[in-house]
């Protein structure tokens, strides 16, 4: 985490870089420069889950939903701090990832997350006499972050694949 001096004298000790960008952003430090922070992706989301952040710039908020990865906040990115070349381009490297707070985990019954994910990625696997355990397949993910909300726990975020591998 990296905090400017005068974000920590303001008690903003995560910086705009932290967040996590919307779908198609360019690298980070590019992104800055070409951002005008105009709006115009936050105001184009259909599921309202970008925000602007304290700088002013978007990020996405997936306690507000899930992104659908309709492209609308692409299309209207007249500085293109947000670029889909291709259709089948990857919008981001994100992936969903359970955590020790897990009610299913801790024995109790919950299969919140299953049930939101429209991409099966988190499957739940019956245990003889216990609580069934969540399966979670990687591969399967596509990073939309609709399980994230719904999990009464705040069990699960979104990382970077990177992140996962280290």
């Amino acid at each position: 985490m990296s905090t400017s001096r005068r974000g920590f004298l303001r008690g903003r000790f995560s910086s705009d870089s932290d967040m996590q960008r919307p779908p198609w952003a360019i690298p980070d430090g590019a992104f800055e420069d070409a951002c005008t922070r105009c709006g115009e992706c936050l105001r184009a989301c259909p599921p309202a889950i970008l925000v602007a952040t304290a700088g002013g710039y978007p990020a996405v908020d997936f306690s507000r939903g899930e992104c659908s990865f309709c492209g609308d906040c692409v299309s209207v990115c007249k500085p293109r701090a947000l670029q889909r070349e291709d259709v089948a381009a990857v919008p981001w490297r994100l992936k969903a990832a359970i955590g020790d707070a897990c009610l299913a985990r801790r024995g109790v019954e919950c299969r919140v997350c299953g049930e939101a994910c429209g991409a099966a990625a988190i499957r739940f696997r019956p245990s003889l006499g216990g609580v069934a355990q969540p399966l979670f397949d990687a591969a399967c993910c596509t990073g939309c972050g609709g399980c994230l909300a719904p999990c009464p726990a705040g069990a699960i975020a979104m990382r970077n694949e990177v992140e996962m591998s280290e």
